[in-house]
């Protein structure tokens, strides 16, 4: 009885940094299926809405002096709208739309996760993937609809020279066809990581000798994790601009 006390004594301290990603019932504990309300799906809607709520309800009534609310969506467009006519010029604006769902739904899933008993929606692979494909797939498709077969100019490199043009243009494509896999796992994993190292200091912190330098190790953390945050949301979206511009002047 005594070792199953201590066992059951030390088994209370063992926690799993990786729990937290956890796809779990939103109500129950039974199996998950598609249509499965989870934890997920959950705080994706909460993204959206709280999308909705920045972009749409504070800017309703428009004032002058502007609201802390309408002060962020107007930087929010304005940010978005520089960086895409910088990276694409003017002819990727009519894309605006796209890329700024995109900037918004990360930011907003980002930050939210940051939030206790919250669930971060892009450290999973899967809600990454989706998205690094949706991009993939657009400017694939866009680079054909307006170029035609002179889209594959992208992957001839017409400033080398012709010997090393056919070992470039393999190279191209590799890598070109590589990138939906770089764009979502570099959000997923970053994401990941930042949370799963603040579960290990928040798990150190229940021991007494440990604990104030846990507690300061969270807070240092957490600072970070709000920083990148919003830095892989920018990365995601710049690259995407940087994408979207291949497709509209794909040759080298």
């Amino acid at each position: 009885m005594a070792t199953e006390a201590a066992h059951d004594e030390g088994s209370s301290l063992v926690f799993h940094p990786m729990d937290q990603f956890m796809v779990k019932p939103l109500f129950g504990d039974g199996p998950v299926h598609w249509y499965t309300i989870t934890n997920v799906t959950f705080w994706m809607a909460i993204t959206v809405l709280g999308v909705l709520a920045l972009l749409v309800l504070t800017t309703s009534k428009r004032a002058t002096v502007p609201s802390r609310g309408q002060s962020m969506a107007e930087l929010s467009y304005g940010f978005i709208y520089k960086m895409i006519e910088d990276v694409t010029g003017k002819d990727g604006l009519k894309y605006f739309p796209y890329v700024m769902t995109l900037f918004m739904f990360i930011v907003f899933s980002n930050m939210l996760g940051l939030l206790p008993l919250s669930f971060t929606t892009t450290s999973h692979i899967a809600v990454t993937a989706v998205l690094a494909l949706l991009v993939f797939g657009f400017v694939t498709i866009l680079g054909f609809v307006k170029h035609g077969t002179h889209f594959l100019g992208l992957f001839w490199v017409t400033a080398a020279p012709l010997p090393l043009r056919p070992v470039l243009a393999v190279i191209e494509l590799i890598s070109y066809f590589v990138r939906p896999v770089s764009h979502s796992i570099r959000l997923a994993g970053n994401m990941m990581a930042g949370h799963a190292v603040i579960k290990v200091f928040a798990g150190f912190a229940a021991i007494a000798a440990v604990s104030p330098v846990s507690v300061i190790a969270i807070t240092a953390m957490y600072g970070l994790e709000v920083m990148v945050a919003f830095i892989q949301a920018y990365v995601f979206t710049i690259l995407t601009c940087v994408y979207l511009k291949d497709a509209l002047h794909p040759a080298h």
